[in-house]
């Protein structure tokens, strides 16, 4: 990749999930309009993440990445944001208690509007119509008008992104995330569920750790990590004129940062080593992750892996894997073992949910929650029998109470789907399915956590 790179090196480079706009001169204007906009996310804070996700990378901390399957305009709402955000505040505590080490928070949020299709056109009742790609693109709404690929949604879709970073960060760091008030996170339906009870037990002697801190002196006060916490953001860097219009040369180390969100990454759809996407994303100093599906070649990967990370700069790139849980064992451990082999160094991340998708009997779209947990335990059995580590996970969740996803302790019917099922797109955990799963995953932590600890034991030992 000798070639210069440039914010629109990418119109060089073969494009694929592009909306085709029917008049480029009106993109261009947008892009050339939102070009002059203040950055949603600022570089600094994107060093920040990275220096994190280095730490994950090397078992230090592990990465909870979650949130909407595509952020929708008219459901856009405080208290949407704000249960969303909670609920990752409360699956960041469980897993913290498992795994005994930083929890990574970045939301899915802010800027994951656009989505990949399987088909340029969608067919209903003999009707044919552009695919829905996303309310950045076009309208959800099966009508010849609304599937008009329009530019003027970017500019929507940045107020709406704005406006959503400006309340993550009084969350984060105004005093609602403050750990003292864990008895608050709790939603109102999550009272009545299995997960909600465990919470409120785990909340309980959490209460009696920071009462024994404070009599050491150790306070919110004295302390900021106790009241404050770092959040972060994320989509998939699909769209690449919303993308380009947001990318800005750093002023204090003249490096270029994509400004729409810290973190982005280049689907399963798009990762090809020659294409627009990947072109694009290896301009930009921002952490990166790249979706790993069944059909990733274990050359390929290392080849992708260079482009995008030419320096093996640790908390660079991660790597999300989305196999689904048939074949996770299978698909999963060629790719970690020549990636091992190779020294590249990135973060190991699970996406359970999009190998995971079926339709049921009813014809909604959805995902079996114990599919779900099958492939996130068996991406921790590939890393417990190679001898490397877990380092995050990726789920595409709600705060609201919807029933989207069947199973659960809930136990969410077929038939039970109609009841609040509100995606635009894909189907999400709810909050109670999501605090569910970080209790299940905090035992796989907890038991690596032990396994590691007696290893390091025996090792001390030996060595006397």
């Amino acid at each position: 990749m000798a070639e210069r790179w440039s914010p629109t090196s990418w119109k060089s480079k073969p494009a694929k999930q592009l909306p085709a706009y029917p008049d480029q001169g009106k993109v261009d204007a947008v892009v050339e309009r939102l070009s002059s906009y203040p950055p949603l996310v600022f570089a600094g804070e994107a060093r920040r993440l990275k220096a994190s996700l280095a730490q994950a990378a090397a078992g230090e901390a592990f990465l909870l990445q979650g949130g909407d399957c595509a952020e929708s305009f008219s459901e856009f709402h405080p208290n949407n944001i704000r249960d969303t955000f909670r609920v990752l505040l409360q699956m960041a505590v469980v897993l913290t208690f498992g795994a005994a080490i930083p929890v990574i928070k970045v939301g899915r949020m802010a800027g994951q509007f656009a989505k990949p299709r399987s088909a340029d056109m969608e067919e209903v009742n003999g009707v044919e119509l552009p695919s829905y790609r996303g309310d950045i693109v076009n309208g959800f709404d099966f009508t010849a008008d609304a599937r008009v690929p329009d530019p003027e949604r970017m500019m929507q879709a940045y107020t709406q992104a704005a406006s959503t970073l400006n309340l993550l960060r009084a969350f984060a760091q105004g005093g609602y995330a403050d750990l003292h008030k864990v008895h608050q996170w709790t939603l109102g339906f999550l009272e009545r569920s299995p997960a909600g009870e465990k919470f409120e037990d785990l909340a309980n002697r959490l209460d009696e750790a920071l009462a024994f801190m404070a009599a050491c002196g150790i306070t919110g006060a004295t302390t900021p990590q106790l009241r404050e916490t770092d959040f972060f953001t994320s989509h998939e860097a699909l769209l690449l004129p919303w993308e380009q219009a947001l990318t800005r040369v750093d002023s204090t180390t003249g490096d270029w940062y994509d400004v729409s969100a810290h973190m982005l990454w280049i689907g399963d759809r798009t990762r090809q080593p020659d294409g627009a996407h990947v072109e694009f994303l290896r301009g930009v100093k921002n952490p990166l992750g790249l979706k790993c599906g069944p059909s990733t070649d274990p050359d390929e990967l290392i080849r992708l892996i260079d482009i995008l990370n030419p320096t093996n700069e640790p908390g660079r790139l991660t790597l999300i894997v989305r196999m689904g849980a048939d074949k996770v064992a299978e698909k999963f451990p060629p790719l970690l073992r020549k990636v091992t082999r190779e020294g590249r160094v990135v973060l190991w991340s699970c996406d359970p949910m999009h190998g995971n998708t079926i339709k049921s009997a009813s014809g909604y779209k959805t995902r079996p929650f114990d599919k779900v947990l099958a492939e996130a335990k068996g991406f921790f059995a590939v890393h417990q029998a190679e001898g490397t580590h877990a380092g995050g996970v990726h789920f595409e969740l709600t705060g609201q109470d919807v029933t989207e996803c069947t199973g659960g302790a809930q136990a969410i019917t077929d038939h039970a789907l109609a009841d609040r099922y509100h995606t635009a797109c894909d189907p999400r955990l709810n909050a109670s399915q999501s605090l569910e799963l970080a209790f299940l995953l905090a035992e796989e932590l907890k038991r690596a956590r032990l396994a590691k600890d007696a290893e390091r034991r025996a090792a001390a030992a030996a060595a006397e």
